[in-house]
């Protein structure tokens, strides 16, 4: 585990007026870095997706997140895909609206 991904959780709280409003939750956690497939980037293509990386992360790091950002770029987490007991690999794309720092 060489590079740091942040992980995002976004919450929906009612304020006290009973407007909805996003909770955004960051951390970080420790990760692996590797370029998608050929096969994951046609495959992917094919179902309206844009995939760019695979970052390998402890399964215990892993809360369910939709939402990523690595290197100051926002990705949308697309496929989980649990390897063994101890690791499990987030597939990432970049969505339209991520294009720079996570909102």
């Amino acid at each position: 585990m060489d590079a740091v991904l942040t992980l995002i959780a976004q919450t929906n709280l009612k304020n006290e007026y009973g407007v909805t409003q996003k909770l955004v939750s960051p951390r970080d956690v420790f990760c692996k870095v590797q370029s998608v497939t050929r096969t994951e980037f046609f495959e992917g293509g094919r179902n309206g997706l844009n995939p760019e990386f695979q970052f390998t992360v402890f399964s215990g790091d892993y809360d369910g997140e939709t939402l990523c950002e690595y290197n100051g770029n926002a990705y949308g987490i697309y496929r989980v895909y649990r390897t063994d007991d101890d690791y499990i690999e987030l597939y990432a794309e970049r969505k339209g609206g991520t294009n720079g720092k996570a909102d």
